[in-house]
């Protein structure tokens, strides 16, 4: 049973990564199952005419930038939801209404987003697609970061300010270090929606100044011909971003998956 999960996970990613190193040729008319003479100009073709360095650049400012942003102020607000209490529970209900308004299909608000960024001015920028994607990464933060927070000791904190520490002080040296699993939990869910993201960065670019990684691959697909081979190359290249970023903090996503698993 191993065997056949493995399978069916490597089977894709081999069929991407040989694809990328053939010719037009080979996958549209011979049809062959690996590269009978491997090729690099797909990739030296998307830097030197398809823009696609430009397309990556984007993609890693606006993910950094937005999912920086929104864990940032989605761990302050999701610690504020754990350890403080309001009247008649909101904190609870404030948490369920986070996530309603992340689960609402985005395709119901692209139409005010689209026109909200025409009248600031910010279509074709990328401040337009980070203000948009760091409004809807931050809910799922709180969200997330919210459960993590609660499994956390509240005595550690009193402990550190008994000893002269602020509130701020506490969760600063104390709480946000033993939350750190949980951030890059976090951090990689955001980074991986943000990246792949399509629909938004359609509407709101134009331009290969702003145009994302996910935006830029769609102009392979011409009207009367697809570069398959280039779409192969930019899908591998693509990937390794969020490889990389998953193997970084992959100590500390082990942890926070299993976070409050076991009591």
């Amino acid at each position: 049973m191993t065997s056949l999960i493995v399978f069916i996970v490597l089977v894709p990613i081999y069929w991407l990564v040989s694809t990328s190193l053939k010719y037009n040729k080979e996958i549209t008319q011979e049809g062959t199952l690996y590269p009978h003479v491997p090729t690099f100009d797909n990739y030296l073709r998307l830097f030197s005419e398809k823009n696609f360095g430009a397309y990556l650049t984007n993609s890693l400012v606006v993910t950094t930038v937005s999912v920086s942003i929104a864990l940032v102020l989605g761990t302050l607000g999701a610690y504020a939801m754990a350890r403080f209490r309001l009247p008649f529970v909101l904190e609870r209900k404030i948490g369920l209404l986070l996530l309603t308004l992340r689960i609402v299909p985005p395709v119901v608000i692209l139409i005010p987003v689209y026109l909200l960024m025409l009248r600031l001015g910010l279509l074709d920028q990328w401040l337009g697609l980070i203000i948009t994607y760091t409004a809807f990464n931050v809910t799922f933060c709180v969200w997330m970061m919210e459960s993590f927070f609660r499994e956390i000791p509240v005595d550690l904190e009193e402990a550190a300010m008994v000893d002269g520490d602020s509130r701020f002080g506490a969760f600063r040296r104390v709480t946000l270090p033993l939350a750190a699993p949980g951030i890059a939990a976090t951090a990689i869910f955001a980074v991986i929606v943000t990246f792949n993201e399509f629909m938004f960065a359609l509407a709101l670019t134009a331009t290969p100044k702003a145009m994302t990684m996910p935006r830029g691959t769609a102009t392979l697909i011409g009207r009367i011909d697809t570069d398959w081979a280039s779409m192969a190359a930019a899908g591998v290249i693509g990937a390794l971003p969020i490889v990389v970023f998953a193997l970084l903090v992959q100590r500390h996503l082990v942890r926070g998956l299993t976070m409050g698993a076991v009591k």
